[in-house]
Order: C-alpha cells, then sequence, then structure tokens
C-alpha cells in the first residue's frame, strides 16, 4: 500500500518538474492537455473511445464485421470444393509438362522424378438449389451451402507457409505489416466499449500434421498503432494472459493504480508526444474493462441446449474449433469488429486420405452451425464469414503413388468460400482445368480478395492508407482489384 500511496506524490513531483523544465511553452502543453482532455485521453474512468478514422467507412458498408475461419497449412481444394471428375480416368499417369508449365516446386517434391496424378478418393454431390459440389466430407456444411460463396480460383506467388499466411493476412510475403484485423481496427474503430476490435483464438485440428506453428506477428499491428494488434484468447483458466489481478489487489485498488498510472503516463504524453504512450494508456483501460467482459463473455452457460447441440459435442469443450465458432458468435454480438479463427493440421504431405476426414470432422458441423446461428439471429447479413488457407494442394501424389496419398504445396489455383455482409449467396465463381492445377477463367489474386473483403465493408482499399519510412501503405500495397462479380 505503501506504493501506492506514494503515487499522489510522485505525480505532484512531476507536476512540478514538468512545469519548470517547459515553463517556456506552458500555453502549448495547456492547448494539448485540453484537446486530451476532449479526446477522452484525460478522462480517467470515461469509456474508452474508439471512432472510426474521419471520412470511414467510405461507401455504405454490408458488413459491419469479419469472422475469418483460417485453415492454416493448405487445405486440398481437390477434396473439398473443387470437384474434378475426370481425374478418376487421369489417375496414375504423369502430369503433363503442358499443365505443370515448369512450376516452381518446393524443395518436398522439387528432386521428384515422377508426378503421378492422384484422384481424391472422396465421394462428391451437388447440393441446395445452386447445385454446388460439395465433399461428402461436409455433410452439415452441404445443408448451408445456398449461403455461400465459392471461389475456386484463389491464386498466390508464395509456396510456403511463412510467406503465404503472412502474404495472405498482410498483403506482403515480407513481415512487418498490418494484418487485416488491425487495419479494420485502425480503419474503422470498435463498435464495443469492453472488448477489443480485433480477437483471435487458435484451435488444434485432429490431423496428424497438427503442430505448424503460427506466429503472433500474423495478429500483429505492423507499423500502426500497437492497441490495434490481434488480442488471442486462449482455452485455459486464464483466456488472456496477465489480465486477473494477483492475490490481494481487489477491483477498487486496482481502478486507483491505474487512474495514478495514467496521470504520470499524461504527463509524459504532454511532454514527448508520443502517441505509443496514448496507445498505452488506452491498453490499461480496455484491460480494466475485460476483467470484467471476458468471463462473461467465456460463459456459455447461458447458451440453450439447442445451441450448443447445434455447434456439435466439443461446443463446450474450450480451445476446440466447435467452441472457437460459438466464441466468435458471441463476440460480434458484443460489437467486436474482427474474429479470427485459426484451426491447424492441414499440411498434409502425407497420409491426406486419413487425416482429412479428422480435420474436416472438426470443422465440418461448427461451421455450418455458425452460419445458421448467425443467420437465424439476423447477423449474418451484417457479418462476413471467410473459409481458406494460404493456398491449396497439388494433383500429383508427393513422394509417388500411394494409396494414403500426400499433396505438396499448391498457390496457382485454390478454393475458399465466403458468406454473409456483401457477398453473393448460393454462387460459383472461377474455373481451373481438368486437373486442379492452373485457372481457366475469373483469377482472384490474394490483393482482388482482400480489396473485395474491404469493400464489403464500406472501404476504398485504395484510400485507407498509413505513412511509414517516406510512403504510403495499404494492405494491397499497390494491387487489387474488387470482384464486383460476387458483391451482393
Amino acid at each position: 500500500m505503501s506504493a501506492v500511496n506514494s503515487l499522489p506524490n510522485i505525480v505532484t513531483s512531476l507536476h512540478r518538474r514538468a512545469f519548470l523544465q517547459n515553463s517556456a511553452s506552458a500555453f502549448g502543453i495547456g492547448a494539448l492537455a485540453t484537446l486530451l482532455q476532449r479526446d477522452g485521453f484525460a478522462a480517467e474512468r470515461a469509456p474508452q473511445e474508439h471512432p472510426p478514422l474521419p471520412g470511414l467507412p467510405h461507401f455504405a458498408p454490408k458488413a459491419k464485421r469479419v469472422i475469418s475461419l483460417f485453415q492454416s497449412g493448405g487445405p486440398s481444394h481437390l477434396e473439398l470444393l473443387d470437384y474434378k471428375p475426370k481425374l478418376k480416368e487421369f489417375h496414375g499417369k504423369e502430369l503433363p509438362d503442358s499443365i505443370r508449365q515448369g512450376q516452381r516446386l518446393t524443395g518436398m517434391t522439387s528432386g521428384q522424378k515422377s508426378f503421378p496424378v492422384i484422384a481424391s478418393k472422396f465421394q462428391f454431390a451437388q447440393h441446395g438449389q445452386s447445385g454446388a459440389w460439395i465433399t461428402e466430407l461436409w455433410p452439415h456444411t452441404a445443408k448451408v451451402v445456398d449461403n455461400l460463396c465459392i471461389v475456386r480460383s484463389i491464386n498466390t506467388e508464395a509456396i510456403n507457409h511463412d510467406p503465404a499466411i503472412t502474404f495472405i493476412q498482410t498483403g506482403s510475403q515480407q513481415p512487418g505489416r498490418p494484418s487485416l484485423g488491425a487495419w479494420l481496427s485502425y480503419g474503422l474503430g470498435s463498435e464495443a466499449d469492453d472488448l477489443p476490435a480485433f480477437v483471435v483464438m487458435i484451435s488444434q485440428g485432429s490431423g496428424s500434421d497438427a503442430n505448424q506453428g503460427l506466429l503472433e506477428r500474423l495478429w500483429g499491428s505492423g507499423f500502426v498503432p500497437s492497441n490495434h494488434q490481434g488480442v488471442k484468447l486462449r482455452s485455459g483458466a486464464d483466456p488472456v494472459l496477465y489480465l486477473s489481478d494477483p492475490p490481494g489487489i481487489d477491483r477498487a485498488l486496482r481502478r486507483e493504480m491505474l487512474d495514478k498510472l495514467a496521470a504520470m503516463n499524461r504527463l509524459q504524453l504532454i511532454q514527448t508526444g508520443d502517441p505509443e504512450i496514448a496507445t498505452r494508456i488506452t491498453q490499461y483501460e480496455m484491460a480494466f474493462r475485460m476483467q470484467t467482459s471476458v468471463p462473461q463473455l467465456t460463459d456459455l452457460s447461458q447458451e440453450t441446449p439447442a445451441t450448443l447441440d447445434m455447434y456439435g459435442p466439443e461446443a463446450s469443450k474450450p480451445g476446440t474449433f466447435a467452441a472457437n465458432c460459438l466464441l466468435a458468435r458471441r463476440l460480434v454480438e458484443r460489437g467486436v469488429r474482427c474474429v479470427q479463427l485459426y484451426h491447424r493440421g492441414w499440411d498434409q504431405h502425407g497420409s491426406l486420405a486419413s487425416n482429412m476426414p479428422k480435420q474436416c470432422k472438426d470443422i465440418d458441423q461448427p461451421q455450418a452451425a455458425l452460419i445458421a446461428d448467425l443467420k437465424q439471429r439476423g447477423l449474418l447479413d451484417e457479418t462476413l464469414v471467410v473459409w481458406g488457407g494460404e493456398f491449396g494442394r497439388t494433383v500429383y501424389g508427393q513422394g509417388g503413388l500411394k494409396d494414403d496419398y500426400g499433396r505438396d504445396h499448391h498457390g496457382r489455383c485454390f478454393s475458399m468460400w465466403m458468406a454473409g455482409g456483401g457477398i453473393k449467396p448460393g454462387v460459383v465463381h472461377g474455373t481451373t482445368d481438368d486437373y486442379g492445377y492452373n485457372i481457366v477463367e475469373k483469377p482472384v489474386h490474394i490483393h482482388d480478395l482482400n480489396a473485395t473483403l474491404l469493400r464489403c465493408l464500406g472501404i476504398d482499399h485504395e484510400r485507407l492508407t498509413f505513412p511509414f519510412q517516406g510512403r504510403d501503405y495499404r494492405l494491397t500495397d499497390v494491387h487489387g482489384k474488387v470482384v464486383n462479380e460476387i458483391l451482393a
């Protein structure tokens, strides 16, 4: 308690020191303090103000928020969303050079002398009024297919995991750029006073290759202010690290400590003008409010048995994809701008045929339930749901022709689906060749995908920029065009 009681003396000393050191600019400091008071930095207990940037959104938005169901590792489009019936007659034959076209290969298959075509072991069928072809591994997703827009012509230059996943998350293969969620938080602000604008959750797949690492920079803020980075929710007793008070610290004492700390930080902000100090103040305040809001968020006792049954048997098991999908719905209900779910285990260089059903069982029912749940609550029209990985998989078998085959990385074409705010439901966009190896029509590059997502949220991707090191950066770099054909 003595340390806390001494804080007023420290603050008084800092006031005196600041006056003596900066008396020449006292009027300027006073003016800045007035501005800070107006903007909320000097309000000790006022709710956090996190408005959108001036002039945003640029257009009337169709979606207010995004849920990204990111399948880390590169799920095979040939087993899930891009039905290729002719592969049965091509099975076991060498992939023609006219199809491969000298493609750059990863180090895992560049030394192969043979590239045999392998047809998927799994069956496809048409579903819904749209008649879209869906794998037998997704019986629940097939029931909501008329809500989906399937894009079969996504493409990327990246052929290895780290640059590929960095590219689709940040618009650059090089680390250091803000992620999609950070851009949305920076540009559109938050509708939630007691939760971050950007939340991340990770689940472990049931497949044997579910150990791929995920670096926190993938949901980082890059060079935009650090309060826009994603906040990771964990599955343990403490969903957010360092959020709980230590023993002996009650809420009133924590409030008093934060108020005194904020006073010292505001003095330093006035002296230095460092915007990261303002960020620090808002983050302390958000953490204080999250001490109440996070336990309420993760308490599923108020969900009905019917809702829990809809998401599947693992919905009540923290850390599963099912539980995270349910939490994603609860987060967007509370005004969170971007929710990013990562599900690991799709890097199936071998044993794809035996591991793919396990991965699909993890996600099929929960992702279908998320769509249905959002729709029945009137949230789907304002929520954009995006499913996909960093790339697809090759039509040829890695390591040759095997019964329990594997496939290598493939970025020339792969499939994703979207649903909800701003996207046409029940459509398929883009076509690949009979091998599922090259795009035949309507290609959609990673930059085009991100430009389109931003458009659904009312943002012109060319106008949401941030000045850094002498140039204006944006999520789509200097590329990207909106895919208007899939917009509602």
